[in-house]
This record gives C-alpha cells, sequence and structure tokens, in this order.
C-alpha cells in the first residue's frame, strides 16, 4: 500500500476533526429552547446528558448525530484508501472529545467511537453491540459495558483480520477509558448509577 502525501492526510485529519467537533446536543437543545445542556446533570453534551433533559427524542437526535459525523468522515476520506480514512475517523474522534469552538471540553466518545466503526467495520459494530448489549443487560451498568466493549473491539477487529483498524481502535479506546474515569471511579466506589435506577 502506497504512502498517501502527508498534506492529504493533514486534510483528512483536519477535515474529520471539524466534522467531529460538531456539537449535535449542545445544538439541538438549544434549537428546542432548553438552554445550555453543560449547565445540566453531568455537564457533558453527550446523548447521556441530554436524555436527563426528559426528551428521548432529542437524546436519540443526539446520539445519532454523534455516530454518524464518525461514519461521514471516514466514508469521505476513504475514497483516497484506508489510510485517509483511518486519520479521518481518528480525527472525528479527537474532534468530539476535543472541539475547538467549545474550549476544547466535548463529549466522551462512545457514539462517535460507533460511528467510525461503522464505517470500518460492520462486524466490529455488531460484536461491540453484541458485548455492550450482553454486558448492560446482566450487569446493569451501561459505563461498564461501554468501557469492556470498547477495550474489547481492538481483539475483536485484530482477529477479524482488520490489524491497521485494531491499531487506531485501541487508541480510541485508551482516549474513550481516559474521558470515562469519573465513571471508572464510581463503579470501583460502588457509586455508578445502574440502568433503570431513580434518582
Amino acid at each position: 500500500m502506497d504512502t498517501l502525501p502527508w498534506t492529504l492526510l493533514l486534510a483528512a485529519l483536519a477535515g474529520g476533526y471539524l466534522l467531529g467537533s460538531i456539537p449535535f446536543g449542545l445544538i439541538l437543545t438549544r434549537f428546542a429552547g432548553l438552554g445550555d445542556v453543560r449547565a445540566i446533570g453531568s455537564g457533558n453534551i453527550g446523548a447521556t446528558n441530554v436524555l436527563r433533559t426528559g426528551r428521548k427524542g432529542l437524546a436519540a437526535a443526539t446520539l445519532l448525530g454523534d455516530a454518524l459525523k464518525g461514519t461521514l468522515a471516514v466514508l469521505l476520506a476513504g475514497r483516497f484508501g484506508l489510510e485517509a480514512a483511518l486519520v479521518a475517523g481518528l480525527g472525528a474522534f479527537l474532534g468530539h472529545l476535543f472541539p475547538v469552538w467549545l474550549g476544547f471540553k466535548g463529549g466522551k466518545g462512545v457514539a462517535t467511537f460507533l460511528g467510525v466503526l461503522l464505517a470500518l467495520s460492520p462486524l466490529g459494530l455488531l460484536a461491540f453491540a453484541a458485548i455492550w448489549l450482553g454486558l448492560a443487560f446482566t450487569l446493569k451498568y451501561s459505563s461498564l459495558a461501554a468501557l469492556a466493549a470498547s477495550g474489547l473491539t481492538p481483539l475483536v477487529l485484530w482477529a477479524l483480520g482488520q490489524p491497521a483498524v485494531a491499531v487506531l481502535f485501541l487508541l480510541l479506546a485508551i482516549l474513550l477509558w481516559w474521558k470515562h474515569a469519573p465513571n471508572i471511579r464510581r463503579l470501583i466506589d460502588g457509586t455508578e448509577g445502574r440502568i433503570g435506577q431513580k434518582g
């Protein structure tokens, strides 16, 4: 595989970052007249915090938008080859986590992780979904299910014969775990909220 020009890879990274940095949660809640979603709950711009507004439709739209911006970045750059697609996927993920428009304070990355995975490995996405669902239904911790599924994703991709994609998702999983540090602490302390738990 020929290496693409660094200028093209830089453009793929920048384009992915710009797409990834679109804060759908913030935009949708403001258009709905709900103010700044960062002022409620965890202060996060992702779908989980949008759900705390009581608007399930907005939360679903946020989840979809945050996922598809990753998918779109990969598909657009993928026209120039796998290398460009991988770089664009990384850019989209970084854009979601660290959007320049919001002082580099973005979401935790699960939806965008899934969107990039959809574009690069639909089978990998199915494996993620199976792991998440199995753990979420048995242990009732959404965060733990997402952490485990993301951590296992690179191994799944490697087993599927996609080593380059696996390396990308190893990096994305490390960043995702880092952004979930508060959840990890609560899981260790036994204070993390369970799925369906009230209050």
